[in-house]
């Protein structure tokens, strides 16, 4: 049973377009300038994943960390974030997004913003994240940041 979320923007959720630069060779593309980014957010590790068509990934949430997703391609995802904060403005609002081969973009998912997408294309796809925390902190010791709900059967978060 899912919450009543409202389907709306939600506060610190950013959506930066990717410029792919083409030529004879193939395309190159900036995924993030430190002069354009809030220092809190400045990456500190980053990791790609590869996902397979019709498959979901999350949802889940962070407490501290702040999120820096490149949707680039190969292939399209659909995104869709919750607004768990409660002392948030947009609490309880819900944003869902198309984003990767037809749409390259960089998502700015703040702590609180539970997350999951989904390859709604027909081809592998790569997502590469750009985190402003260590996973499992210095030298990987550390408590993960992250609380996962798709295996939660009650879970408020339903990816449709």
């Amino acid at each position: 049973m899912e919450h009543s979320f409202k389907l709306s923007d939600i506060k610190g959720v950013a959506v930066k377009d990717i410029k792919k630069h083409v030529d004879e060779r193939g395309w190159l593309a900036e995924l993030y300038r430190s002069d354009e980014l809030e220092e809190s957010i400045l990456p500190q590790m980053s990791y790609i994943s590869l996902t397979m068509p019709g498959i979901t990934r999350g949802p889940h949430e962070h407490k501290y960390q702040t999120d820096y997703f490149c949707f680039i391609g190969p292939s399209d995802f659909k995104i869709i974030l919750w607004d768990n904060r409660k002392d948030s403005p947009t609490y309880l609002n819900k944003t869902i997004l198309f984003l990767g081969e037809n749409k390259p973009s960089a998502l700015i998912v703040p702590p609180g913003i539970v997350h999951a997408y989904k390859n709604v294309g027909g081809k592998n796809g790569l997502v590469i994240n750009a985190a402003n925390k260590l996973f499992a902190g210095k030298m990987k010791k550390e408590q993960i940041d992250e609380i996962r709900y798709e295996n939660d059967p009650n879970a408020f978060f339903v990816f449709d």
